[in-house]
């Protein structure tokens, strides 16, 4: 019988490509990653995995058995959901890793709501991107994610995760209070195609969102200035060096505003689409489901984000 620990560890080496990578992730040492590898391949008469280069590949049988221990440890964790709800727990923990606008959008005040709503339940928030998020809640470091998607990411239709979409928000241009395009009231992207950027570092989900709306509207950006803190962005625009950025809207909230103005952008622009995903078969557990109730709760009031 193949151990579903074993599976697992081929899921992390698969998800992380690296041996030393997945062991971090499974807080093992690569000598132990190594040996449940090989310990695998004993069980089952044939090699899973192959060099490439520097790094590791699926062979085609790791591949057919990594199809497989998706749905097996999927089905395990249904199994573990409907045992917790069997025995009806209302006490406990779950750990929630959002990037740092989602947490003060609709994880904070979705943790407000469950302090009353379920005093037992006991909420850990974790600060993570949108490109680690996932990751953490495949290898079983948190509970739920509130993230993005972004390029590398699993796709919507990856078995091993359930997606519920929270919501959507624009990416509004934020310009030099001096700018020529500043007395208008919305600007088209292709007007600033030849402008100096300040932007997200690239693997942030919102630099692809940006790097892309502006190929669908002609040109690349010319990005010069590098921060995941949009409150630094916003700061080097504000500096008055012909810089430009777009920013996701929650992230203006709050902001220092002197020195800039704010535009809506017309026709194709960046949307940051956002939602709560979990590994398949948790959502049903009894202190899962009503995090996740209450960050939908949450979204639905979030019409600030709407044009």
């Amino acid at each position: 019988m193949i151990d579903s620990r074993r599976l697992r560890t081929l899921q992390a080496v698969a998800d992380h490509r690296t041996v030393t990578a997945a062991a971090a992730a499974l807080y093992l040492t690569p000598s132990a990653v190594s040996q449940q590898i090989a310990a695998l391949e004993s069980e089952i008469g044939h090699r899973v995995l192959k060099r490439n280069g520097r790094g590791i590949q699926l062979t085609a049988v790791g591949k057919i058995l990594l199809s497989h221990a998706d749905a097996v440890l999927a089905q395990l964790e249904r199994a573990e959901a409907e045992l917790a709800a069997y025995t009806a727990g209302t006490a406990g923990e779950v750990t929630v890793a959002s990037f740092a606008t989602g947490i003060g959008l609709v994880v904070a005040p979705a943790v407000a709501a469950l302090a009353e709503r379920a005093p037992g339940l006991r909420v850990r928030v974790r600060d993570a991107e949108g490109d680690e998020s996932l990751l953490m809640v495949l290898d079983g470091e948190a509970d739920l994610a509130v993230g993005v998607d972004y390029r590398g990411a699993p796709r919507p239709d990856d078995q091993r995760l359930l997606r519920t979409p929270l919501y959507a928000e624009p990416f509004d241009a934020v310009l030099p209070a001096g700018h020529p395009l500043a007395a208008a009231d919305r600007i088209a992207l292709a007007d600033l195609s030849g402008a100096r950027w300040a932007g997200p570092y690239p693997g942030n989900p919102c630099h692809d969102v940006t790097v892309l709306a502006c190929e669908y509207a002609g040109f690349e950006p010319q990005l010069e200035h590098y921060s995941d803190d949009f409150s630094a962005v916003v700061a080097l625009v504000a500096a008055g060096d012909s810089v430009v950025a777009m920013v996701p809207r929650s992230a203006l909230v709050g902001a220092d505003g002197r020195g800039v103005v704010v535009r809506a952008v017309d026709g194709v622009t960046a949307t940051r689409r956002v939602f709560a995903a979990v590994r398949s078969g948790v959502q049903g557990h009894p202190l899962v489901s009503p995090v996740l109730e209450a960050l939908k709760e949450v979204a639905v009031g979030l019409d600030a984000l709407r044009d």
